[in-house]
């Protein structure tokens, strides 16, 4: 899924900052953006708010698990929060705008 208003440098620039894997489970297949703040909800495009997953864990924090797991979406939504925050800290700010 490509989400809109995302470039392809920023796209690739996420890609490199989390090893070109998923940030969850270390999988390289199906690798995919993520914002950890929807957009809806007021998270931007900036790369404090972007995080690359895998189908299967992308899915997953939306909700719809691919495979059996006691971990719910809201657990799997805060290990994105928190790698996000752990990455970007002290400085973490995922409603941070594009300069």
């Amino acid at each position: 899924m490509i989400s809109a208003n995302i470039s392809n440098a920023k796209r690739k620039a996420v890609y490199s900052r989390d090893g070109y894997r998923c940030a969850l489970c270390d999988s390289t297949q199906g690798i995919q953006i993520h914002h950890c703040i929807p957009r809806g909800e007021g998270g931007s495009n900036h790369e404090h708010n972007l995080i690359t997953l895998c189908s299967y864990c992308h899915s997953h924090v939306h909700g719809v698990p691919l495979y059996d797991t006691d971990v719910t979406a809201e657990e799997m939504s805060q290990f994105c929060v928190e790698y996000l925050a752990d990455y970007y800290a002290p400085d973490w700010n995922p409603w941070s705008r594009e300069p």
